[in-house]
């Protein structure tokens, strides 16, 4: 029988992002991006249900039989912690294992622009960071907020689902709250929240109107708020926000947006040339004067030109970044092109 323990110290030893427990598949890890087999038979139903129990506590386990899912937190003792998701599939119970590191990374030590420290900084508006599942956004945002911890004395609150990276007091008070646990909803902790003195709010996720609304609200009166969304570049991202609104509101939301938002950073990660680790590939766009122009007028396709010309503001796009991390040797020109807003540019060896 496959032992859970084991199998979670085997993925914090090789490095695994992630370890897939399926009934009816040989359990998978995925190291650098790439999902690998391990040598152990497939997983039963029996095998599973004793992993469900060891891993859920009595809450847990009534909330997975209510819902047919359940994502939560949990940690191996003294090794490392782990978001987890159990859910049901056609044959049978499932599990992801995503580890968390221990230790919270600069933004330095993951390769960040040294932008995204300067934006920590920043007294109050909404900051954005973006990209699919499994691009890093959780490890950039808890690098600002461990920066920001060390180089404010402020009040932050995270609201989170579940609880990644803990974050001790240093310089700045944090109080860290997960959805299930210590709150119902993320629109209930963001408003909350605006009760509850703070200087800056981290929203695990913008998912629906009502916490885009309150994000926008707190950004708005003088907090800064951070925040993720599911998708792939700047224009997408003040689009989808936009989208969520009725008709009737889209005026005043580009507005708001207009005038809130201080940055986005949508994210991708790329296996280096080794193929032993991954860097973070980013577009910036940072919201100055003739970005917030476009925003209120509804010219959001024009922004991809502001952001190509602004890097001596910080700004860069996906293939400026691509470029220089190519021209370092550190990433392959294939897989450049394969997540490139321009392949053909990259195919034709322009860059």
């Amino acid at each position: 029988m496959a032992d859970i323990k084991e199998l979670l110290e085997y993925s914090l030893n090789s490095g695994a992002s992630d370890l897939h427990l399926s009934v009816g598949s040989i359990p998978m890890v995925r190291i650098h991006g790439e999902m690998k087999k391990l040598q152990l038979p497939e997983m039963n139903l029996d095998t599973m249900l004793e992993i469900k129990n060891e891993v859920l506590n009595e809450n847990q386990k009534k909330i997975f039989d209510e819902k047919l899912e359940i994502d939560f937190s949990t940690a191996l003792k003294d090794k490392g912690r782990f978001r987890v998701n159990f859910f049901n599939q056609i044959n049978g119970l499932s599990a992801v294992f995503r580890t968390i590191p221990s230790i919270i990374k600069s933004t330095e030590e993951l390769g960040i622009p040294p932008i995204m420290n300067q934006l920590s900084m920043m007294q109050k508006g909404l900051i954005l960071l973006t990209g699919p599942t499994g691009s890093g956004k959780s490890t950039t945002l808890a690098a600002m907020i461990d920066y920001i911890n060390e180089n404010k004395s402020c009040h932050i609150i995270t609201i989170e689902d579940p609880v990644e990276y803990f974050h001790h007091s240093k310089n700045s008070l944090i109080n860290q709250r997960e959805l299930g646990q210590s709150t119902h909803s993320f629109a209930n902790a963001l408003r909350s929240s605006l009760r509850e003195d703070p200087d800056v709010i981290l929203v695990g996720e913008m998912r629906d109107l009502e916490t885009i609304q309150l994000a926008l609200t707190a950004a708005e009166t003088g907090h800064l708020v951070l925040s993720t969304l599911h998708t792939s570049s700047a224009v997408k991202t003040i689009d989808r926000i936009i989208d969520v609104f009725p008709a009737g509101q889209k005026g005043q939301i580009r507005s708001m947006l207009s005038e809130s938002l201080e940055a986005v950073i949508a994210q991708k990660l790329l296996q280096n040339k080794n193929g032993n680790g991954r860097l973070p590939v980013s577009e910036i766009m940072i919201a100055n004067d003739a970005v917030r122009n476009l925003i209120r007028e509804d010219k959001i396709y024009q922004i991809p030109t502001l952001i190509q010309s602004g890097g001596q503001e910080g700004m860069q796009s996906l293939d400026q970044d691509l470029q220089r991390l190519l021209s370092r040797g550190v990433i392959n020109r294939e897989d450049a092109i394969k997540v490139a807003d321009n392949p053909e540019v990259f195919e034709k060896g322009v860059f």
